[in-house]
């Protein structure tokens, strides 16, 4: 499946790439692990011109670097802008000092969208996330300026981002029972070693028509086969940012060689293809820093892991769920009772649930 095999992007009728590119790297931030303004350019082109049309960034990336980056690329290119889904983020606050500078409250919203747009030297962006929950501002003033926001033709689709499932199935309610534009994707850390999304989110998303947007797929490149046992990595520019996988990690990350040994691949084309492999629609986020780091990961769209494999890279990767997950999913007396009458009789409104029908 190349980059050109296009997805709805959940319950609507946006059409993206089965891999968006992540553009946190694009640009030298001091502290930051990224690339120069060449080298990210040069990343851009090659995922577009293999045919990939989704592309992720947000306002504090690489200190507005980023998105300035990109809108230079496209700025330059006449009608190229047009033909991509182009999706950054609002909530962190550039400007230190002033509380209204950040956030999701519907000033500070507005003021960090029109500095997006000028950054990116674009009118309008296909897809808007909130990159984190405000707990201070009320989430039906964040829902009714994004609703205004698209009105107004500034924005055309809605995301949620590291935001509590309750919080997220309460703006979604609100959206749907007030006609205002309903969350369309919600971007959450997921991999082979981040599964507790499996709790809330994902079951929330599978319900709701939602894609899910992993970031980090290969948490922090522990899944890109760099990381062995008794070996260190000399070639990441991030380890001294993000340690090393503890022991617990190496086990899932032995599994994923094995795996890719297996099937020819490797370790990150292998964690890729589990997570597109996953219920409803998945659309990885695949950062890169370097050129050759985009197209190695851009092999995973040619690995079709088989039923064992999947299924060994599920138990191995299996994640300690908090409550209630573990009593909708495995207490089997409590899943044969909601099947059942009170007579013993089979229901034939409730089917008896079994754990293909709970998990996610």
């Amino acid at each position: 499946m190349p980059l050109d095999h296009y997805v709805t992007l959940g319950r609507s009728g946006l059409r993206v790439s089965p891999f968006a590119l992540g553009a946190m790297t694009f640009g030298e931030d001091p502290g930051a692990a990224g690339s120069s303004v060449e080298e990210s350019e040069q990343i851009l082109a090659t995922y577009l011109d293999l045919g990939g049309n989704f592309i992720d960034t947000a306002n504090f990336y690489t200190n507005g670097h980023s998105e300035k980056i990109l809108g230079d690329w496209f700025a330059a290119r006449p009608g190229r802008r047009e033909r991509v889904v182009l999706a950054s983020k609002f909530f962190g606050n550039l400007f230190p000092g002033d509380p209204n500078g950040g956030g999701a409250g519907r000033s500070s919203i507005i003021a960090q969208l029109d500095e997006t747009l000028r950054r990116l030297r674009t009118d309008y962006l296909d897809l808007y996330w909130l990159h984190n929950w405000d707990r201070n501002t009320p989430v039906e003033e964040t829902m009714r300026t994004l609703d205004d926001l698209v009105r107004a033709g500034k924005i055309r689709y809605l995301g949620f981002s590291n935001t509590p499932g309750w919080v997220t199935a309460q703006a979604q309610t609100m959206a749907l029972l007030k006609g205002w534009t309903p969350l369309i994707a919600l971007q959450v850390e997921y991999s082979l070693l981040a599964r507790t999304v499996e709790g809330e989110l994902a079951p929330l998303a599978l319900d709701q028509g939602m894609a899910l947007v992993p970031w980090s797929p290969l948490r922090n490149g522990f899944l890109s086969g760099k990381y062995r046992r008794g070996a260190e990595v000399s070639d990441s520019a991030r380890s001294s940012f993000v340690g090393s996988p503890s022991q617990q990690e190496f086990t899932v990350i032995d599994a994923v060689a094995e795996v890719a040994d297996e099937v020819g691949a490797t370790s990150a084309a292998v964690a890729l293809a589990w997570l597109r492999a996953r219920q409803g629609t998945v659309v990885p986020i695949v950062g890169a820093r370097r050129v050759t780091h985009l197209q190695d990961n851009l092999t995973a769209l040619e690995v079709t892991l088989t039923p064992e494999h999947l299924r060994m890279l599920d138990e191995v990767s299996a994640p300690d769920l908090n409550y209630p997950a573990p009593l909708n999913g495995e207490v089997r007396g409590m899943l044969q009772f909601a099947g059942a009458t009170v007579d013993g009789e089979p229901s034939t409104v409730y089917p008896p649930l079994t754990q293909s029908t709970v998990r996610y």
